[in-house]
């Protein structure tokens, strides 16, 4: 055997299995983030203005809004304890969550926890949150480890199928609501993904991150965030994601009601830029570089 030739250290874990299963629970979270713009005005008008009229749109964008405080709660958390729990246990903790949160919001009229039907969809959105928080917390060191002289192209690919569920959800809500499907159907949709990838995760080997791997310390790991360029990409990720992800769960309530176009046919366009998009940075990053 050649001195150059180069062995691959994950050569004992199924990387296409494993890449295919990020890609399914990172649809999952989109399938649920667009389904949820197209019906905010559905929970507005069945759980809270019954309620107070007055007030329920504030409640809608609490119970929507709340999905994205455990998303990063969940990211914040979950990354430092990633090793210690390992993936396969964290993902498929994500899966069970985006089962129970979206059973406790389709379901929240029947069950009685002894709460205002509030703070049981407010639950069950949490619980969606945090799921789709684990999935981030997982996918991403996930596939830079599996490719780690291929993470920019790979990592690009893999989330350029956020976008793809966000199509894939707007798409399937737009049609079942041509069948006069109600919003309890639509947000069901996104439990036969979860379980899809949940059952995927069973039996499958996960191999430990690239930190573990090559023997960094946590400590030195986060020394790095003290570093002047991963403020600046924080930052600008931070104004990122609030730009994106909040704006679009009001796309029905913003313009559906106002200039009667429906919302989600905007974020399905918005979306598919992004996903093509994506397609091809991985290509421009060799060119130039990741932050170019």
């Amino acid at each position: 055997m050649s001195g150059t030739t180069k062995i691959d250290r994950h050569w004992e874990y199924n990387k296409p299995k494993l890449f295919l299963l990020s890609v399914i629970a990172l649809v999952t979270a989109g399938i649920g983030f667009s389904i949820r713009g197209d019906i905010g005005g559905a929970l507005q008008g069945h759980f809270f203005d019954p309620i107070d009229r007055l007030h329920s749109a504030e409640m809608t964008a609490s119970v929507l809004g709340i999905v994205f405080m455990g998303f990063a709660v969940a990211i914040a958390v979950g990354s430092p304890l990633l090793d210690y729990f390992g993936m396969g246990r964290m993902l498929g903790l994500s899966s069970v969550l985006f089962v129970v949160g979206n059973l406790i919001v389709v379901f929240a009229d029947h069950l009685n926890f002894g709460l205002p039907i509030f703070w049981v969809v407010w639950l069950g959105m949490l619980c969606i949150g945090v799921g789709q928080g684990l999935v981030e917390t997982v996918i991403n060191p996930l596939a830079a480890t599996l490719y780690p002289d291929d993470k920019t192209h790979k990592l690009n690919v893999l989330h350029a199928w956020w976008p793809g569920g966000i199509i894939i959800g707007g798409l399937i809500s737009l049609a079942l609501g041509q069948f006069g499907a109600g919003w309890q159907v639509k947000m069901a949709v996104v439990l036969l993904p979860a379980v899809i990838y949940g059952g995927m995760i069973l039996g499958t080997k996960f191999p430990p991150t690239e930190r573990v791997a090559a023997g960094v310390p946590a400590r030195q790991m986060f020394k790095e965030l003290a570093r002047p360029l991963f403020i600046i990409l924080w930052l600008s990720m931070f104004l990122t994601a609030a730009s994106e992800l909040a704006p679009g769960q009001w796309v029905d309530v913003a313009l559906t009601r106002t200039v009667g176009m429906k919302g989600i046919i905007l974020l399905i366009y918005v979306s598919g830029l992004m996903f093509v998009m994506r397609h091809f940075a991985g290509t421009l990053a060799h060119k130039l570089s990741p932050i170019g």
